[in-house]
């Protein structure tokens, strides 16, 4: 039983209650009267039912008693239980409950994944942006399912509620994600939601919105290792339009939604082979298999050399930034992980 939802326990127990008077009828009634197994149930059940029958003749006094009893008790309890059965199917909750044990379903396998919190402008951008780059994620929004369309199919994992709340939190997998994106338009919200992802895992990184300058660096100090304020980002973006026309467009058509494809892509060095720890960016020869360039290296102190040497010594808890095409993106990706 505690395995069971509330609905079911619900459910079992309406039915539980229904087959005991059958079954005290039934068993009650072959006894008095010596009847057979299915006629016996058969007047039980149409007593119960209140459809009534044809005294047998020669009743006894024992059938009489029983069937009173089953009138007086039976018959509102069976059909108190019929009805709430009906309001529990007809009302949508076997089709909700079918859904959040097909959502829990998908949660038990999903490890190492992202959530997003809310499920806005922002939240849709950043669910774009994980599915090209085929990450799972899960969507914690107060309107659950009523936010999926056609854009965010069946594969999309919807947990309606208030990502505020620890529980709704737990719902998603907070214990076995690797980040969280809190996107609501709250600031406030979006510090207790850090506060409490921080809570419950200590290795979670998380990006969070701001509307107001004033709370990024409380936000910081939550736990959110990124904070970024869309309005800030797009007035800095609208300039650079403006000032830089032509460098903005060809950086949004490699980082932004402007394309399809990934042309960018960072490899962490402690997933490369070991035998490439300590030694030079060269050996990798990432050019000559694959046509991608290394544009960038990040140090373990979190600094950033741009073009880097292919004398560059790699090291534990680095990271590469690599530039290419879509296609010499993916050739990038069988040669390094497979």
């Amino acid at each position: 039983m505690k395995s069971l939802s509330p609905l079911f326990k619900r459910i079992f127990i309406l039915a539980l209650g229904i087959f005991c008077f059958a079954a005290f009828g039934t068993i009650g009634l072959m006894w008095s009267e010596g009847l057979n197994f299915l006629d016996a149930l058969w007047y039980s059940m149409m007593t119960l039912t209140t459809v009534g029958f044809e005294v047998p003749q020669n009743f006894s006094d024992e059938g009489k008693i029983i069937t009173i009893f089953l009138m007086l008790f039976g018959v509102g309890a069976v059909l108190y239980g019929l009805t709430a059965l009906a309001l529990e199917f007809f009302s949508g909750n076997f089709f909700a409950e079918y859904k959040n044990r097909k959502t829990n379903s998908k949660m038990k396998n999903l490890d190492n994944h992202i959530i997003i919190c809310g499920f806005g402008r922002n939240g849709r951008q950043a669910a774009r942006k994980l599915i090209l780059h085929k990450k799972p994620f899960v969507v914690v929004d107060v309107k659950g399912l009523e936010n999926r369309d056609d854009e965010f199919g069946n594969e999309t994992i919807f947990i309606q509620g208030n990502a505020i709340e620890d529980e709704v939190l737990m719902r998603a997998g907070v214990m076995k994600a690797s980040g969280l994106i809190a996107c609501l338009p709250s600031d406030a919200d979006n510090l207790f939601i850090v506060i409490s992802a921080k809570q419950l895992n200590k290795k979670i990184k998380i990006v969070s919105r701001a509307s107001n300058s004033n709370t990024v660096g409380k936000l910081k100090s939550a736990g959110a290792e990124n904070v970024i304020m869309p309005d800030k980002i797009g007035g800095e973006h609208m300039a650079s339009l403006l000032v830089t026309p032509d460098l903005a467009e060809f950086l949004d058509s490699i980082v932004l939604e402007g394309t399809k494809n990934i042309n960018l892509l960072e490899v962490h060095t402690d997933s490369l082979n070991p035998k490439f720890i300590d030694k030079k960016i060269e050996d990798l020869k990432i050019f000559p298999q694959t046509g991608c360039k290394i544009i960038g290296y990040k140090n373990e102190d979190g600094s950033y050399s741009i073009n880097p040497d292919e004398s560059t010594i790699m090291q534990k808890k680095c990271c590469l930034i690599i530039l290419g095409k879509p296609e010499q993106i993916e050739n990038l990706k069988n040669f390094i992980y497979d």
